[in-house]
């Protein structure tokens, strides 16, 4: 490496000032400058607490606080200070030489992974941090495949390398083995005593000191750090082999100069930020969040490695001068009102401007906005392109919504993104196509229960409190049971429903009851069937009358839409000259039926309806056709019959070898599937695939039975069918009888 291009890559990396500013400054930076993104990984891996070193470093704090004494700037609601875990995505802006970092903090329980998907939807790319002494764990897997979807660069920090456990080795293993990507990493450890005291780069052949919180770069010379050296020297030969097989650039450098050691590392920064992009590898950083070790190199990577708005965004340039932003995350402030954060994407948003929802078609007028720093708000006169902003004065946007000046420029963009991919000869996958159908998945619930306030007069208030909490959070499933008279809340676990009671009470004072929890069962088909209503009624002067045939049956092949059409000439020939409007009744008709089973009134799922006729008397109002389409849905399910499927969880319990055996014996009695036991470290791992009806309650048991040193992780894994005598268990849970 010579003496310019080191002197050029450490006015990128190394200076040592940390900022003195504690204000919460907005600055103006180019686009290229701007780096949005997200702290992702499994629960208690550190994520919150390496946000809160990030703050501190750049200058936006001058205190660190710590997730235990309740004090950090991202976890600000009452449930995560009191409970010490991360419950809401939380935005903060901060400044790192000269760069601006749009980051937000995520959430690590299952219960709260909606949290995680509304805001992938807006990153640019990811920091995933795993604990150095259990590597790849459940949670990181989930929110990995989260990650896929939307097809975001990564980063890898190894947290907690201060612990005696720690293995970097089994560490990158796990990411090869179960992330299914090459893991490279690029520092090493430096331990005395058994303590970790610094990180060598091994790109720059430095040493890395962060004694009294003073981070300092020390060059390594085979003089002074023999050992060191030498380590750092093999590894970073490693580093740019294993990088050549992915890049052809660097592999072309290699063979002119015909040496490994003689690539400059400017060469090997551009070739690794190259494939991270690409994402053929991914990154890995070391150190330890809570002993302040390996922060400062973290955001390094991040400005090195990790894309800006102008290499994610670029397809958003169909919309041309006109705004394209995208709405992600919705709360609701006593003083404010409906808080609505955008990701923009083009253009510029100004305070005061109308602006048009193109998901919902529907013109809202922007009130106030915003920079957001957590739960604080510092107010702007505008939001510029790549940035993440908060406006009010919305009412109708939802999250997920792609939002535009107009209509008409909305439309325009549309076409221009058409023409565009007619003159393209590629047929690769293309974020594009994407760009206004891509929506956030929101996940099914798998617990139900019901809400009642203590008198008739909280009922409006909850009501309104609902309402609130559903936009918030879309996870969170509010129907009304009309046999009943009662409302049902569903949710992603016990923990979600058991904050939500608790926001009720705290945020709207309204005193409310939950139910007792109950386990959301399907129900599938037995057979296929097919029937035919002709409809006729008078409401009024005018007749509704319309003739409909359809089939109901087990879904055979991977086609996500419910309704399907009969393709024989005669049917396609009939369903060609139906209106779109009246499709869309009988479609509306066809998803209200299939909600509710004959056996336990719960969701037939994994079933298709085939359209293969339909006629209609002029004046028939559509609500008519999705009820009389609901109708005969329901009688031929009824007809056909169904069998009870239950929800069955991936589960993952960590635990002391000493416990294995009666952790073992307990779920063979919770008609547990062991699909793998491994070994982390000096603990064992236990994979299973159990109902969830069986784990109400877990938590208190596995803590009972392992005295407190067991911890477990589930999510849903699938819907499987119940024994005859399952069956009559959780009809008579559900029933009473």
């Amino acid at each position: 490496m010579n003496s310019t291009s080191r002197i050029i890559f450490k006015k990128i990396l190394y200076s040592n000032i940390r900022r003195l500013s504690t204000s919460k400054i907005i600055k103006d930076v180019e686009l290229h400058k701007i780096r949005n993104i997200g702290i992702l990984a499994h629960i208690d891996a550190g994520k919150t607490t390496t946000t809160e070193r990030m703050l501190f470093y750049s200058g936006l704090i001058n205190q660190m606080g710590e997730v235990h004494h309740g004090n950090t700037v991202t976890d600000y609601m009452v449930q995560e200070r009191e409970r010490g875990i991360t419950i809401t995505s939380a935005a903060v802006t901060f400044y790192w030489r000269n760069y601006q970092f749009n980051l937000i903090d995520t959430p690590g329980h299952i219960d709260f992974t909606m949290e995680v998907e509304q805001s992938l939807n807006v990153l640019d790319g990811t920091v995933f941090i795993l604990d150095a002494s259990a590597g790849v764990e459940a949670q990181t897997l989930t929110v990995w495949r989260q990650a896929d979807r939307y097809k975001l660069p990564r980063l890898i920090f190894l947290n907690k390398m201060d612990r005696n456990d720690a293995n970097v080795q089994m560490c990158l293993d796990s990411v090869k083995r179960k992330l299914e990507i090459t893991p490279l990493c690029l520092q090493m450890p430096i331990r005395e005593s058994g303590k970790l005291v610094g990180l060598v780069d091994i790109l720059s052949l430095e040493k890395l000191s962060f004694s009294n919180s003073k981070f300092e770069r020390i060059q390594l010379t085979e003089t002074d750090h023999p050992k060191l050296w030498t380590e750092a020297k093999i590894l970073r030969s490693k580093v740019v082999d294993k990088i050549s097989e992915y890049n052809e650039e660097l592999a072309d450098k290699i063979i002119a100069e015909d040496s490994i050691d003689n690539i400059k590392t400017t060469d090997i920064v551009n070739a690794i930020k190259q494939e991270t992009q690409r994402q053929m590898i991914v990154p890995v950083i070391l150190g330890s969040a809570y002993k302040n070790i390996g922060v400062q190199p973290l955001m390094d990577a991040i400005i090195l490695y990790l894309p800006s708005p102008i290499t994610r965004s670029a397809h958003y340039k169909c919309f041309e001068n006109n705004l394209c932003a995208k709405a992600f995350k919705i709360i609701h402030s006593k003083q404010r009102g409906s808080l609505v954060f955008v990701r923009l994407y083009n253009g510029t948003l100004h305070k005061g401007q109308k602006i048009n929802s193109i998901t919902q078609n529907k013109s809202e007028q922007v009130g106030h906005l915003y920079s957001a720093f957590a739960d604080d708000f510092r107010e702007v006169e505008k939001i510029d392109n790549g940035n993440i902003g908060v406006i009010t004065g919305l009412k109708y946007t939802k999250m997920g919504d792609l939002l535009s000046n107009s209509a008409s420029a909305a439309q325009k963009a549309k076409d221009r993104l058409s023409k565009s991919k007619e003159r393209k000869t590629n047929t690769s996958p293309d974020p594009e196509e994407e760009l206004f159908e891509l929506q956030v998945q929101i996940p099914e619930p798998v617990f139900f229960c019901s809400i009642e306030p203590h008198s008739a007069a909280y009922q409006t208030a909850l009501d309104n409190a609902l309402i609130e909490l559903q936009r918030e959070d879309p996870s969170l499933s509010v129907t009304h049971n009309h046999e009943t008279g009662q409302t049902v809340l569903g949710g992603m676990g016990e923990l979600h429903l058991e904050i939500i009671k608790d926001r009720i009470l705290r945020d709207y004072k309204v005193q409310a009851d939950l139910g007792q929890l109950q386990i959301n069962y399907h129900e599938a088909l037995t057979d296929e069937a097919k029937d035919t209503l002709e409809f006729c009624t008078r409401i009024g002067n005018t007749d509704h009358k319309f003739t409909i045939t359809l089939s109901v049956m087990p879904k055979k092949n991977s086609n996500k839409d419910i309704l399907i059409f009969d393709k024989t000439p005669e049917a396609a020939k009939n369903i060609a000259g139906i209106y779109h409007k009246h499709l869309l009744a009988i479609r509306n008709g066809v998803e209200v039926g299939l909600t509710t089973g004959p056996r336990l009134g719960c969701q037939v799922s994994n079933s298709q309806v085939m359209l293969h006729y339909f006629s209609v008397g002029k004046g028939t109002s559509e609500s008519v056709i999705t009820a009389g389409t609901t109708q005969l849905i329901q009688k031929i399910v009824k007809e056909v019959g169904t069998y009870i499927q239950e929800p069955i969880m991936n589960l993952e319990i960590v635990t002391p070898e000493e416990y294995l055996s009666r952790i073992l014996a307990d779920l063979s009695r919770r008609r547990a599937t062991i699909k793998e036991i491994s070994v982390r470290q000096n603990t064992k791992v236990v994979i299973a695939e159990t109902p969830l009806s069986e784990l109400l309650g877990y938590s208190t048991i596995l803590r009972t039975i392992s005295s407190g040193t067991a911890i477990f992780s589930m999510e849903l894994f699938n819907y499987s069918a119940m024994t005859p005598s399952e069956e009559e268990k959780a009809i008579k849970s559900i029933r009473g009888f």
